[in-house]
């Protein structure tokens, strides 16, 4: 895998009229799997259960979860075998239709999968011992990866170059990625997250990584709330790939980009304002995405 990533400059008429850049930096190019913030996170986690000699990876997600697919892959890759906990015990025996789950499977992960009420338990200490007895000595990664070892690891996606940029774009789901951008930006830089969720406790989760202040969550933008799309932003992403080249995942950085091209239309950024995107990966969703989409009558996303 190849952890240096390319900044990539988008050229629309809107940009070009309000006289603010664009440029996004192809995280989702690390790897088709183990793409952007998900790689992040887990490199540090897989380097510390090797070093404590862990051979399990235990984990946590929903049905669709870009991070159980790169959890998949990345133990694997690594020599982990590696166990998924699933929110809603009515897929079990349904989950072979679902093709997140269906390549997390085909690469190793074994699944239990639970009640909704018991999924809330998933950082109560008590319920992880309980795991931990269930399943050996394995290593516990979190919903979404987020801990101080996957901070630690998107510390790195900002690189001395991207000192240029006024302007730092993130999507946002645990917060995570964004307190890792927020340790290693630059002084000059103001950093804005873009939540992918309707939530009130993301700023004080942030705040618990976050060793500064010079950030802004942008919460007008979620579509409706996790993984809900509209025939709006589908045509979006669409579109956006058709003249840009760039892929857009629906759930995370399609929102955020939607968010910034409007702003930069409502003049929220000032004329020469250099702005980077973090693109966090996440392609891999969009079959089940287009699944989903497909039952609701709306529109498909392009592959």
């Amino acid at each position: 895998m190849q952890e240096k990533t390319v900044n990539q400059k988008v050229s629309l008429p809107v940009l070009t009229e309000k006289q603010v850049s664009l440029t996004i930096k192809r995280e989702d190019l690390i790897h088709p799997l183990i793409s952007g913030n998900k790689f992040r996170k887990l490199k540090f986690n897989l380097i510390e259960a090797k070093k404590q000699g862990r051979d399990t990876i235990l984990t946590f997600g929903g049905a669709y979860s870009n991070h159980i697919a790169a959890t998949a892959y990345a133990g694997k890759l690594h020599g982990f075998k590696t166990i998924g906990i699933i929110r809603g015990e009515e897929l079990s025996g349904k989950w072979e239709a679902n093709p997140t789950l269906q390549l997390a499977s085909e690469h190793g992960m074994r699944f239990r999968f639970i009640s909704r009420d018991d999924y809330r338990k998933k950082e109560n200490p008590s319920y992880l011992k309980k795991l931990q007895s269930e399943f050996g000595s394995c290593h516990i990664v979190p919903e979404g990866g987020t801990n101080t070892l996957a901070i630690r690891g998107c510390e790195e996606i900002l690189t001395p170059g991207d000192a240029y940029f006024d302007v730092v774009c993130c999507p946002v789901g645990t917060g995570g990625t964004l307190a890792g951008i927020l340790n290693s930006a630059f002084e000059n830089q103001l950093i804005l997250g873009f939540p992918a969720l309707k939530s009130d406790f993301l700023s004080e989760d942030i705040r618990n990584f976050a060793l500064k202040e010079n950030w802004k969550l942008i919460t007008e933008y979620h579509f409706g709330g996790y993984a809900k799309v509209t025939a709006e932003l589908i045509d979006f992403v669409n579109e956006f790939k058709q003249k840009t080249q760039i892929p857009l995942d629906p759930v995370y950085t399609g929102k955020m980009v939607f968010g910034i091209l409007d702003l930069v239309k409502r003049d929220y950024f000032f004329p020469k304002t250099k702005i980077l995107a973090i693109h966090t990966g996440g392609l891999q969703g969009i079959m089940g995405m287009n699944i989903l989409l497909k039952k609701k009558n709306l529109p498909l996303l392009s592959v």
